[in-house]
């Protein structure tokens, strides 16, 4: 997994976990990642500092008092977390990926035709059976529109062709 700091057009910083860039690059082109405050789809990597280790026999430096960072629009912004994830949050994800692999235990990749088969099984020309795969932030909302239930994955999926 890799995690980005994010930042959508409004300005509203947050993290975001990946299986690799390229799996970012995909999901942020078919307007998958979203800001979990305002739901913009106009989403960048944050300019992030790398998380070097310091030496042994060195103190750490004194955190520099300095206020939030202003926004365009006046606000304060918002504090961006690094460190090490709370135990309580590596703990819920953890709980989520269990529940999640559950859920495809019995499920067939179906990689971009998802919303097709979808809508087959939805109208009765296609036997109904448990299926993920992939389709755009527009094909997801037609599919909500037209009464067929679906789901995105709280984690990505990789095909089982791009599976190491």
């Amino acid at each position: 997994m890799i995690v980005y700091d994010l930042c959508c057009e409004a300005g509203h910083r947050f993290e975001g976990w990946f299986g690799s860039s390229a799996d970012f690059a995909r999901q942020s082109d078919r307007d998958l990642v979203a800001c979990p405050e305002c739901g913009s789809v106009l989403v960048e990597k944050a300019p992030m500092a790398p998380a070097v280790p310091r030496k042994g026999n060195s103190l750490p430096a004194p955190a520099p008092a300095s206020a939030p960072a202003a926004r365009s629009d006046g606000a304060a912004g918002q504090p961006v977390a690094r460190g090490p994830v709370p135990p309580q949050v590596a703990e819920a994800l953890s709980q989520l990926a269990r529940a999640q692999a559950k859920a495809l235990e019995g499920s067939r990749w179906v990689g971009e035709a998802f919303a097709d088969r979808s809508r087959a099984m939805h109208y009765g020309e296609q036997e109904a059976q448990p299926i993920h795969g992939r389709a755009t932030a527009e094909e997801a909302r037609g599919l909500l529109e037209e009464g067929i239930a679906v789901a995105p994955l709280p984690f990505p999926v990789a095909a089982p062709d791009e599976m190491n």
